[in-house]
C-alpha cells in the first residue's frame, strides 16, 4: 500500500525527523549525541561570522548549550569523529564500520592513484613523523620535511603536496582528526584516535547502502530517491533501487507519494507512528521558531527546500557584494513548518555585539515579528552577544519587535 500526505504533513515530518519541533533536547552532550544520531551527520564548514556551521545546527535544535559539551564528545569521549558523509562532516563512532567501507573503499581517480603511487616516499615521510610526533598541525609537516623543496608541485597540486598527502591518508583511514587549535587539524594515526569499544564490523556494499539509506530516509522523515542519495552518504549509494525494493519487502520502509509533488517517496517503518501522531495531533504545541544554518541538514538540498518548503535559498558567500540579493551568511528562519524569512547577521566577538544587516520577510511570514525576535535574542545569547544592533533593513510588520 502506498501512502499519501499532504505536502504540510511531509514537511512537519521532515522537521520533527530533523529534531527542529517538539521538545528540545538537553543543551548537554546527551541532547547532542541526541541530535547527531537523528541527523547523521553535521556538515563542517571554516566560516565563523556567525559561528561554525555546525555548531549553528546544534544551536538550532538544542538552543543555547556549552560548546565544550561538543570538544569533549569529540575529542575525548571519541563518541564523534570528522570524516567525509555529504561533506566533511562529524559522524558518529558508533557508525564506523559504514564510513571504514569507504576508508578500504575510497574510489579514488586514476589520476590520484598515480599521484599517491608517485608520492610513496611522502605518504612515509608524514606518516612516520605522525607516528613519532603526534598530534602533528600540517604546518609542522610541511616546514619540518627532510627535503621539503622536493615536494613542491608544478602540477595539480599546486605546492600543496603534503596537505593533499594528509586528504588521502584522511579518507583512506590511515589518520584522524585527533584535536583542533582553532580551525587547525591535529593529526594522529587512526589506531591512536578510535577508543576501544569502536564497532569494526566489515561491511560488504550490500550492507553498507542498506544502512545508509535507512538512515537517510529517517533523517529526511520522507524523501525520493534523489533526496536519499543526496543525504548522508551523498552519492554513495551504488544499487539503491534494488536495496529499496528488497527494504520494502522486508517491511522496514514503504512507498509514498505526496500530493502535487512528483516522484515515488519512502518512509522508514519506524516512524509511522510519528506520522499518526503528527496526522492527528496538535502541531502547534510542538512548533518553533529558530534560525538555520545555510548548511542546516533540512535545508543542504537546495532543490527539496524549494520543493517542501517554497523556500528559493542560495548561499552568496561567494557571490561580489554588489550582486548579492540578501547578504553573505544569511540564516533562514523556521517557524513551525514554515520557512518565513531570512537574517544577514555578522557577530563582533570583541565587542559582543551581534549586528543584523538585513531581515527579510517571506510573502508567508505572520504579521508579528515577535517569534523572530525571540529567535534572534536567543542566538545572541549563544554567542555570547550583550547588544544586538538591527539596520534599517527590516519589514514593516516586524519593526516593532525588531529595535
Amino acid at each position: 500500500m502506498t501512502l499519501t500526505l499532504s505536502p504540510t504533513l511531509a514537511r512537519r515530518l521532515a522537521i520533527t525527523r530533523q529534531r527542529l519541533a517538539g521538545p528540545r533536547p538537553a543543551p548537554d552532550s546527551n541532547g547532542i549525541m541526541d541530535v547527531v544520531r537523528d541527523l547523521g551527520c553535521l556538515q563542517l564548514d571554516p566560516i565563523s561570522v556567525v559561528a561554525r556551521s555546525h555548531q549553528l545546527v546544534l544551536f538550532s535544535r538544542l538552543g543555547p548549550y556549552n560548546l565544550a559539551h561538543l570538544d569533549t564528545l569529540l575529542w575525548q569521549e571519541r563518541q564523534l569523529f570528522e570524516y567525509w558523509a555529504h561533506c566533511a562532516s562529524i559522524v558518529l563512532t558508533e557508525d564506523y564500520p559504514i564510513f571504514n567501507h569507504f576508508m578500504r573503499h575510497p574510489g579514488w581517480s586514476g589520476r590520484v592513484q598515480t599521484w599517491t603511487a608517485q608520492n610513496k616516499k611522502l605518504q612515509q615521510y608524514v606518516l612516520n613523523r605522525i607516528r613519532r610526533h603526534g598530534p602533528l598541525p600540517s604546518r609542522h609537516l610541511e616546514e619540518d620535511g627532510i627535503h621539503p623543496t622536493a615536494w613542491v608541485s608544478t602540477g595539480w597540486t599546486s605546492g600543496r603536496n603534503t596537505s593533499r598527502m594528509l586528504d588521502h591518508l584522511w579518507i583512506g583511514g590511515k589518520i584522524m582528526v585527533a584535536g583542533r587549535e582553532g580551525i587547525q587539524k591535529l593529526w594522529d594515526l587512526s589506531e591512536r584516535c578510535l577508543p576501544d569499544w569502536t564497532p569494526r564490523d566489515r561491511l560488504t556494499e550490500r550492507e553498507v547502502v542498506r544502512r545508509a539509506a535507512q538512515r537517510s530516509i529517517q533523517a529526511l522523515g520522507v524523501g525520493t530517491i534523489r533526496h536519499i542519495k543526496y543525504h548522508f552518504t551523498r552519492g554513495s549509494y551504488p544499487g539503491l533501487k534494488n536495496v529499496l525494493a528488497e527494504l520494502e519487502a522486508e517491511g522496514n520502509i514503504h512507498r509514498a507519494q505526496v500530493s502535487g509533488l512528483p516522484g515515488e517517496w519512502f518512509i522508514h517503518d519506524d516512524d509511522l507512528p510519528l506520522l499518526d501522531d503528527l496526522a492527528n495531533g496538535d502541531w502547534h504545541a510542538s512548533r518553533r521558531t529558530t534560525l538555520l544554518s545555510p548548511f542546516d541538514n533540512l535545508i543542504c538540498d537546495r532543490a527539496r527546500t524549494e520543493q517542501l518548503f517554497n523556500f528559493d535559498f542560495r548561499i552568496e558567500i561567494y557571490t561580489p557584494k554588489a550582486k548579492r540579493k540578501y547578504g553573505y551568511y544569511v540564516l533562514p528562519i523556521l517557524h513551525g513548518d514554515q520557512i518565513i524569512g531570512r537574517v544577514d547577521p555578522a557577530m563582533d566577538r570583541e565587542n559582543e555585539r551581534l549586528t543584523l544587516n538585513a531581515v527579510y520577510a517571506e510573502p508567508n511570514a505572520p504579521k508579528s515579528g515577535k517569534p523572530v525576535a525571540q529567535a534572534i535574542e536567543e542566538l545572541a545569547s549563544f554567542l555570547g552577544a550583550n547588544e544586538i544592533i538591527y539596520a534599517n533593513n527590516v519589514p514593516e510588520q516586524w519593526k516593532k519587535a525588531l529595535r
